[in-house]
């Protein structure tokens, strides 16, 4: 396994796993040796035929001396083979373990750091007017911490346990010393430094925890991750009109599901928790006294200030706690509370939305009244009266937050699209990774993609110039284009007036054509962008690229598809005319666009059946040529779009130079021109208005980016 399938085995590349290799080798080599010895004998050779009996038996015996000196040999050889083979592989696993006990604690730091965070604990371990949603994050985290535990447990011992309680409790320490002193990084993360080494002592070290300022530049750790309100900023400064929400095929979409599905899981996890602890024998109601303060008191923020005394009036914390302690179980008060919470979040919410609201509040205490009166099983029903009541009005308070948020946003949107907005981000931005002058160390991703960048971004602009001298004039016919060897001449697609507007274009100022050419190289590389390999200036909009990268190779495989189909047809039939042509093409087109967007998984499969369904409009055939051409399709789509085929080399190229061409020219009519150029000579002019759209995002990006980290650019280029 260790020689066949080194991958799947070894976690890494290191010395040691070199040396484990090469004692495989070796005693792999030295066992087949031996083996092959035993089996043909010891003594086996090759004999002079021609001796006489008296020579014979000397060679015999010199042969057998021979056999038996050569079998010792290769048994020590094995053995010693072996013992190196051996001592190698208990040093590995021992470093193994090591790494993955490293890998543990690391993680179990980082969970209690971040928990400490968001939920605000104190040096004590308390924490005050903890939300719900709060509670779920500590019972998360605790069940995680156990199972992490357990997992050291069984890696380590003891001794592991022992160096993980060290490792939590240094990080714990070092995080309050942080935060009292009023450094900002007092962040949920810990920079654990597990060594590989065991020391003069024959013990492995502990482990080290250092809250620093390295670890503030990390790219790969929690304390990176941009804040909401960042998010929020980034998502105004690349909205196009003013619009906040975003529409469903955002690429924000695959975030928020996620975050959906995580939220919606340690809710219910918090929800089982207090109902639990209502339902026992001795129920405990400080979970639920806690959740009506935090009623009181989202009602008592959101609330003016004529109205905040009277909601203390109402929602009275002392009567609610006597009411419960009493252990009478009376809705009646419980009741009145949630009645009185709805009544105020109606006030709170706007008027278009009363009647709805009255509805629905109306609906839910008739369902409560009736939940209570059931006399069969009291505490049951007491219990879910009071948790569906409590959920319901924390729902309708979130929404209502929600809505007031939202529309202190559009009263800010003007300032914040503004300057304001780019220095929020430029600052959040220095806070995390340091000032330029450091750019060098922190940003070492940002680094790697400005050089790369800085290496072909000459050669990309004069290609872009080139491109921009041979552009027809704006009245100037477009020629028909022979699309490599289909013969027929693509139709070219309507070209916008000179007099369209669209995003700027640039001028060939350094730094934006750096960023501008480098983001164009993010996105038209064919393995998927991951995080860890994007520059840290693009994280906020990694999945945007990855939206644009998506939709970079849906341009290819259609084109692809739009000439492969041309092929087939034109080897079918050299008669086929080109009106006859271009509509099979269009009906191509619009198939395969439906279908990548609505199935953005589609495969070859989906793909080729499209392309057969848009080619019988070609004209009937038989079973058997209907087959024969499903075959010839299947098998040139197949060669078409692997890395190294000429045809997805031209497309590819095509493609490439179409983007180029809104990127660096803008998305007005001169981009626009560019583009189609480009893609008529794979016969994809169709598709001029696709990629115009995904370019345009990139231009975004690009404009933005260089606002927000323009001096990081600057220091690197």
């Amino acid at each position: 396994m260790i020689l066949a399938h080194p991958s799947a085995v070894l976690s890494g590349d290191g010395e040691q796993e070199k040396l484990l290799m090469e004692s495989a080798a070796n005693f792999v080599r030295e066992f087949e040796l031996f083996v092959k010895t035993i089996l043909e004998g010891p003594g086996r050779a090759s004999r002079q035929p021609s001796l006489d009996a008296t020579e014979s038996s000397s060679c015999q015996k010199s042969y057998d001396v021979a056999g038996q000196s050569k079998f010792k040999t290769r048994l020590v050889n094995f053995d010693k083979a072996w013992c190196t083979y051996l001592y190698r592989f208990v040093v590995w696993k021992v470093k193994d373990a090591r790494s993955l006990e490293g890998d543990l604690v690391r993680a179990a730091c980082k969970l209690e750091l971040s928990m400490m965070q968001t939920c605000k604990l104190t040096a004590d371990g308390r924490s005050h007017n903890l939300t719900h949603d709060m509670k779920a994050i500590q019972k998360q985290v605790s069940d995680d911490r156990k199972l992490l535990r357990e997992k050291v447990q069984h890696l380590s011992g003891d001794a592991g346990i022992e160096r993980m309680d060290s490792a939590l409790s240094d990080a714990r320490s070092k995080f309050f010393e942080a935060k009292e002193n009023g450094s900002p990084l007092a962040t949920p993360v810990a920079n654990v430094s597990t060594p590989l080494s065991i020391n003069s002592s024959g013990k492995l070290p502990p482990y080290e925890v250092n809250v620093s300022s390295e670890t503030a530049s990390s790219s790969t750790s929690p304390v990176n991750l941009p804040t909401e309100n960042e998010q929020m900023l980034n998502e105004m400064l690349h909205e196009d009109g003013g619009a906040i929400a975003g529409n469903s095929n955002d690429a924000r979409t695959i975030k928020k599901d996620f975050q959906d599905k995580v939220r919606e899981t340690m809710e219910k996890a918090f929800w089982d928790v207090v109902t639990d602890s209502m339902r026992r024998d001795k129920p405990d109601y400080s979970q639920l006294i806690n959740l009506v303060k935090e009623v009181r008191d989202s009602l008592h923020d959101l609330a003016p200030k004529g109205w905040k005394e009277e909601i203390y009036e109402n929602i009275d914390l002392e009567i609610l706690s006597q009411v419960l302690e009493s252990g009478s179980q009376d809705t009646q008060y419980l009741g009145q509370i949630l009645q009185y919470s709805l009544d105020m979040v109606r006030k709170l919410s706007a008027a278009a939305k009363d009647d709805e609201m009255k509805a629905s509040h109306d609906k839910l205490l008739s369902e409560l009244a009736a939940s209570s009166e059931d006399n069969d099983n009291a505490i049951s029903s007491f219990v879910i009266a009071v948790i569906k009541g409590l959920r319901f009005t924390l729902e309708e308070i979130k929404q209502l937050q929600v809505e007031v948020s939202k529309a202190y946003v559009q009263l800010m949107q003007p300032t914040i699209k503004g300057s304001a907005g780019v220095e929020y981000l430029q600052k959040a931005f220095g806070d995390r990774y340091g000032p330029p002058a450091n750019a060098s160390a922190s940003l070492p991703v940002t680094l790697q993609w400005i050089s790369a960048s800085k290496s072909i971004v000459d050669a990309e602009w004069r290609e872009h110039l080139g491109s921009l001298s041979v552009l027809p004039a704006a009245n100037h016919a477009q020629p028909l284009v022979t699309v490599l060897r289909a013969g027929h001449g693509a139709r070219t697609a309507a070209v916008p007036s000179a007099g369209s507007s669209g995003l700027p274009e640039c001028k060939g100022e350094k730094v934006d054509k750096l960023v501008r050419v480098g983001l164009l190289q993010l996105i038209s590389g064919m393995e998927g962008l991951q995080l860890q390999s994007t520059p840290e200036s693009f994280h906020l909009n990694f999945l945007r690229l990855r939206t644009v990268q998506g939709q970079f190779q849906e341009v290819i495989v259609i084109s692809t598809s739009m000439l492969v189909l041309r092929q087939v047809l034109m080897s079918e039939n050299s008669k086929i005319t080109p009106p006859e042509l271009e509509t099979v093409i269009s009906e191509l087109f619009g198939a395969l666009v439906k279908l990548l967007d609505n199935s953005p998984e589609a495969g070859t499969e989906e793909i080729v059946e499209a392309m057969m369904s848009a080619s019988a409009s070609a004209g009937s055939l038989s079973d058997a040529k209907i087959q024969a051409r499903r075959q010839i399709i299947t098998r040139v789509v197949l060669k078409s779009l692997q890395a190294d085929d000429v045809v997805f080399k031209k497309v590819s190229r095509a493609v490439h130079c179409a983007f180029r061409g809104v990127v660096l020219s803008g998305s007005g009519a001169k981009g626009q021109k560019l583009a189609d150029a480009a893609l008529r000579r794979v016969g994809a002019g169709k598709l001029a208005d696709r990629v115009v759209k995904a370019a345009e995002v990139l231009i975004r990006v690009a404009t933005v980016s260089e606002k927000v980290h323009g001096p990081w650019y600057k220091a690197l280029a």
